[in-house]
């Protein structure tokens, strides 16, 4: 733990000469496929030797099943360090790291720092949403972040459910969005919120 690159990163704090155990999943998730994700787009070298994907070869380290499964080797052994859902960290009473974002700002998990990282990343989203938020540009951006997506079957409008499934996600983009917070999860961008409520509006115009 005190290697100098660490120490580098954490002036005026006392690190253990211990060794770092890494707890990761042991079964496929999307939370490795973010973190993964994230680690493919800082280093070239984890990139080229394991990649990004919902399971991976890791080249070190313990694997748990699930959030529970880290969180448990986590807590269970001194010198370690994992990854988990912000909301399962906090719930667990596990300690969790501040980062170097993209632009060199060290940022706290937050749910704003999420929502931050989601209207940095606009610009390069795809016109079906499905893009990457890990190391977003903006200064107050969590790096290590994702999106939960809905996939919606292009069914004629005038069938019944249909229109309740357009009508409940035009809700959750305006309405809905309030809830989020209490439900431990970043509200999206009001300009990401606009593009999507377009989608749909499109979507509904084709029929």
């Amino acid at each position: 733990w005190n290697d100098a690159r660490i120490a580098k990163l954490n002036p005026g704090v006392t690190l253990p000469t211990q060794p770092i155990l890494v707890a990761h999943r042991s079964d496929g998730s999307g939370t490795t496929a973010i973190f993964t994700e994230y680690l493919s787009k800082v280093s070239p070298s984890w990139k080229d030797k394991v990649g990004a994907a919902t399971s991976v070869k890791w080249p070190t380290g313990l694997g748990g099943k699930g959030n529970e499964g880290v969180a448990g080797l986590v807590k269970q052994t001194p010198g370690s360090v994992g990854y988990v859902e912000l909301i399962y960290a906090k719930s667990n009473d596990l300690a969790f790291a501040s980062m170097k974002n993209s632009t060199g700002q060290v940022v706290a998990p937050t749910l704003e720092s999420v929502t931050a990282a989601a209207s940095g990343a606009l610009k390069s989203l795809p016109a079906d949403f499905r893009g990457s938020i890990t190391n977003a540009p903006g200064k107050a951006a969590y790096p290590i972040s994702g999106m939960t997506w809905v996939l919606v079957w292009d069914l004629p409008a005038a069938e019944v459910k249909s229109k309740s499934l357009l009508k409940f996600l035009n809700w959750s983009l305006k309405d809905g969005q309030k809830l989020a917070e209490g439900l431990h999860y970043a509200p999206l961008p009001p300009s990401l919120a606009k593009k999507a409520q377009a989608k749909l509006l499109a979507l509904e115009a084709n029929k």
